[in-house]
């Protein structure tokens, strides 16, 4: 390991014109990982040393912290139990680098703490989801973002959480997240082009969850409405999709990320950032491989 001093003298060799000498520094700073970015963030800020230093420390920092996001997305897909509130972070480490699971849990918690003051076991499962969706919609004003349908902020739950604006995706993996942690068997449904959640029997969970009966859905895009499988059927035939078992099914977070992955990729796209639709579609292929 190079001393910091070492280190330093590196980073200030990072404008020389020749591009295989800045190959080779470039490469031996990105062997640090993570632990060298103070010390690049604190260069980029203190010294003057011109656009092309600047450049090339922000791409710097840029790739060494997507290669972290590329490790890091890969154990997550890897482990036994993927937890979807580590996933849906580690998607919005990809804008923001520095978010923790802790944040985001956080957030949550000031919304299931008013919601968990007035919940209690006698309440059916109807009048449970009454209560959550008078506070987090009536309350604090979470609404479908039908204007920016598609923009990318949609699929950064950190983004979502500030803006209170999300797809019918985002506000559904909000809504998962704040049935978990009240201890409610709230669950992702992967419909086509309009993602819902199922509210499923507690008394009739399974392993794997996909086999759980379904009490009835919710579509927190449309303020929580409640319906049941007939409207889902017609919802299908409303959009010429023919009907499938899974469309009526729980789905694991494996599959809610990817759906969130290629709705960045669209995102990207479509207002014309190829190199992120490029990034992000390489985490997906990353994935897919396993």
């Amino acid at each position: 390991m190079r001393t910091p001093k070492e280190i330093n003298a590196l980073i200030r060799l990072l404008d020389d014109p020749d591009e295989d000498i800045f190959g080779h520094i470039k490469n031996e700073l990105k062997s640090f990982g993570a632990d060298v970015i103070p010390e690049l963030e604190s260069h980029w800020e203190k010294n003057r040393l011109g656009i092309l230093f600047q450049s090339r420390v922000e791409n710097l920092i840029h790739e060494i912290q997507y290669g972290s996001l590329e490790e890091n997305l890969l154990f997550w897909w890897e482990s036994d139990k993927p937890d979807l509130l580590e996933g849906v972070t580690l998607v919005s480490n990809y804008k923001y680098p520095e978010l923790t699971t802790d944040e985001i849990n956080q957030r949550i918690s000031i919304y299931t703490q008013e919601i968990w003051l007035e919940i209690n076991d006698y309440l059916t499962a109807l009048e449970k989801i009454k209560l959550i969706n008078h506070f987090i919609f009536d309350v604090h004003g979470f609404t479908g973002n039908v204007a920016g349908f598609h923009d990318h902020q949609n699929s950064f739950l950190k983004d979502v959480l500030e803006s209170k604006k999300g797809n019918p995706l985002s506000l559904s993996i909000l809504y998962i997240l704040i049935g978990r942690q009240l201890d409610l068997p709230i669950y992702g449904v992967n419909l086509p082009r309009h993602f819902v959640v199922a509210y499923l029997d507690p008394y009739q969970l399974t392993t794997p969850i996909e086999d759980s009966p379904v009490l009835f859905y919710i579509n927190p895009f449309s303020n929580g409405d409640v319906f049941g499988p007939e409207e889902l059927s017609q919802f299908l035939e409303k959009i010429d999709v023919p009907e499938k078992e899974e469309y009526f099914k729980p789905c694991d977070s494996k599959v809610m990320l990817t759906r969130l992955l290629n709705n960045l990729i669209y995102s990207y796209n479509k207002k014309g950032e190829l190199q992120k639709s490029q990034e992000i579609k390489r985490l997906l292929l990353l994935l897919n491989k396993r």
